[in-house]
């Protein structure tokens, strides 16, 4: 019986291990609700981009100057009490001209926003003499305005837009300086009457043969400085005046030079034409034997010999062509075996500069027997 008993007892207690070791974990819960899934955001209706400004965000606004003891004295402006006669406006962000006092002589609007000019602010303006207009957006002038100045003496209006020459020029201006525009062309009658007109700067436009006339220059009687540098010429510009005394031609496209160009140019003494396409073929052999010459540039150009030139210049820069020798015999302007004793048969050249060439060192004799009076050369 007692064995019986323990046997039972046995068994009861395998039954309970075994429902312990096979029984399986409970799940545990989780810490953190899943994610519910979000409703996506409702499109907002789309807005076209409004258009910007016109007016004028890219000025900056004007400055006012300083209180003047002038009643008349525009508040954009600065009137200095010991110059009455002087009207400071530059450098003022000024887009309109305002009014000009009767008592002003001298004009400086230059480094502004204008764009135009109309004659309403110039009603009683009569006596200026000088305007600086440089370094706007000038694209037009107004011909009324230069009907209200008729006491005007130089007008610079450089780095602006002008497309052409402005009309209707008064008469006694002696100095025009319209550089760095736009100008492609002179109309002929542009500078009628216009025989005080002394120098003259087209530097730096859209100038082209087919922009200059016959008569683009007449009327300039006694134009001593003519600028047409840095334009795109082909040819040299037809009827020059015979005042000229300063001719400037450099950075231009020009090949040819007629023969007898120079004639007929008394006063010529400076004549500039670097940084153009001349060759020999394109430069007649005496073009440049001009007695009043004294200063000849052909640098930067095609040349392969030195042309030939008058015993009174001075300087000659003809570097960076294409020169492979000189003949001191060939481009002496009077025999080398002449008398030189005489200091007026001696040439007058004091400066040549040949350097950019296929020249080497050391300089013939023969140029150095003729140009007794050279200081300086450069090879």
């Amino acid at each position: 019986m007692k064995a019986g008993a323990r046997l039972l007892s046995a068994l009861t207690l395998l039954l309970l291990l075994g429902a312990v070791f096979t029984q399986r974990p409970r799940p545990k819960k989780p810490t953190k609700r899943p994610a519910t899934p979000r409703k996506p955001p409702a499109r907002l209706p789309t807005v076209p981009p409004q258009p910007e400004p016109k007016e004028p965000t890219d000025f900056p606004p004007p400055i006012l100057g300083p209180p003047s003891i002038f009643p008349d004295c525009p508040r954009e402006c600065f009137c200095a009490p010991s110059y009455p006669n002087a009207l400071n406006c530059e450098n003022r962000n000024i887009r309109v001209i305002p009014t000009i006092p009767s008592r002003t002589h001298y004009l400086y609007l230059q480094n502004n926003y204008i764009s135009e000019i109309t004659s309403e602010p110039f009603l009683n303006a009569s006596e200026v003499r000088w305007i600086n207009l440089a370094n706007n957006r000038i694209h037009q002038i107004d011909k009324q305005v230069f009907e209200k100045l008729p006491a005007l003496l130089y007008l610079y209006a450089q780095r602006n837009q002008l497309n052409e020459v402005p009309s209707g020029l008064p008469e006694t201006l002696e100095q025009l300086r319209l550089s760095r525009n736009r100008i492609s062309k002179i109309p002929p009658g542009a500078f009628n009457n216009m025989g005080s007109l002394t120098m003259l700067d087209l530097y730096h436009n859209q100038l082209s043969d087919s922009g200059l006339g016959k008569n683009s220059f007449k009327g300039l009687t006694n134009l001593v400085q003519l600028n047409l540098a840095h334009n795109t010429l082909k040819k040299m510009p037809t009827s020059i005046p015979t005042s000229l005394v300063q001719l400037f031609l450099d950075r231009n496209r020009i090949d040819d030079i007629p023969k007898n160009y120079f004639d007929n140019h008394a006063h010529l003494a400076f004549v500039r034409l670097n940084y153009n396409q001349l060759s020999d073929k394109g430069v007649p052999k005496n073009v440049f034997n001009v007695s009043s010459l004294l200063d000849l540039q052909l640098s930067h150009n095609q040349l392969a010999s030195i042309p030939l030139f008058n015993g009174h210049l001075e300087h000659l820069h003809l570097d960076h062509n294409s020169i492979e020798n000189i003949n001191g015999t060939q481009i002496c302007p009077y025999s080398v075996q002449a008398d030189m004793s005489d200091m007026g048969q001696v040439p007058k050249l004091r400066y040549l500069r040949l350097d950019g060439n296929h020249l080497n060192p050391p300089i013939p004799l023969d140029v150095i027997m003729c140009f007794r009076l050279l200081h300086s050369i450069v090879i």
